[in-house]
């Protein structure tokens, strides 16, 4: 079955609706447009004004026409609000902003794309809740709403019914997870074959912070992290990799830090749910036997760990996300 099968146009359409704000940035006003249609039929995407005067300027030389007004909001699944010109950024809404964000209604999706987490934390819907923005304007977000447990170091945080991501081109990053959580990796794969992106970046925006000192080119943990992929059902400890890449553990795992975001034990436990979510998807194998195949001790910790990566047991999942008819990976 393809992205296109009558299994997507059997319900109605997730509503999508992009809020523009004055001050938009064209590029990730854009993602949401780009991503989500490649699943045909499943997704509807429009684009609406926080008031009734549907003209907006952009951060480019250029305004945009929008032909929805805030009234999208009352019926959207999916709330994405884009970043938009650093000087307008206040810790006071405008009048009109809080009345829009007021009309979604309660379990509604929401999203936000860099700056636009802004805007969720001072209409307070981020108050309490794991969020991030773009690395560079941490400090600024921490002092504007320290009620907000931020974490810098993420392309994106899933909070359920709440999604931040980082600068730019992290938007894609998380509209392709939505995608992912809501029609499996087969399909989220297929559609960033189509917008040529990678299905899935490795690591978090710490690896893009400007550094006084970058690594040396020549002793990096790339060749290790691609070694470590061909042996992820092996047990890897943090000595192993690093002798690997002929560095001792404390540098092995500073430098891994740097370069991905995050730490090598952290990296191998995502790796190894993401290999398992495939073979659920695309094998019949049992659980035990997937769980030795990527390289966790038991079921129960592969249970463990893809609960705690996207909230479900690997048999709900595999329930959810298995293509029937689809090739199956038997060994």
């Amino acid at each position: 079955m393809t992205v296109s099968d009558a299994a997507f146009l059997a319900a109605p359409p997730h509503r999508v609706v992009v809020l523009a704000l004055d001050g938009v940035y064209p590029f990730e006003l854009g993602i949401p447009n780009r991503v989500f249609p490649e699943v045909d039929g499943a997704y509807e995407v429009i684009t609406c004004t926080a008031a009734d005067d549907r003209t907006v300027r952009t951060s480019a030389d250029f305004t945009i026409t929008v032909q929805h007004g805030p009234e999208a909001l009352d019926l959207a699944d999916t709330v994405v609000v884009p970043p938009y010109d650093l000087r307008r950024i206040a810790e006071e809404l405008p009048d009109e902003v809080r009345a829009a964000l007021h009309r979604i209604r309660p379990g509604t999706r929401l999203v936000s794309i860099c700056t636009g987490a802004f805007t969720l934390a001072a209409a307070g819907l981020l108050d309490g809740r794991p969020a991030t923005t773009h690395w560079a304007l941490t400090d600024v977000f921490r002092r504007m709403f320290p009620q907000v447990p931020l974490d810098p170091d993420v392309l994106f945080v899933d909070d359920g019914d709440l999604l931040t991501s980082a600068g730019a081109a992290s938007g894609v990053d998380v509209c392709l997870h939505l995608v992912r959580a809501d029609h499996g990796s087969a399909v989220a794969n297929q559609v960033a074959r189509r917008c040529v992106v990678p299905p899935w970046r490795e690591g978090g925006q710490a690896q893009y912070i400007e550094r006084p000192v970058p690594p040396e080119p020549d002793a990096g943990t790339a060749a290790t992290r691609a070694w470590a992929l061909e042996r992820l059902d092996q047990p890897l400890a943090l000595r192993e990799l690093a002798g690997h890449a002929r560095m001792s553990p404390r540098t092995f795992a500073r430098r891994f830090q740097e370069e991905t975001g995050t730490s090598p034990g952290r990296w191998l436990i995502q790796q190894r749910v993401r290999r398992a979510r495939h073979l659920l998807e695309a094998s019949d194998l049992p659980v035990d036997r997937i769980a030795a195949e990527v390289g966790f001790a038991t079921g129960a910790s592969l249970r463990r760990h893809l609960h705690a990566a996207i909230g479900v047991t690997p048999v709900a999942y595999r329930r959810t996300f298995q293509v029937d008819g689809a090739p199956q990976v038997t060994g």
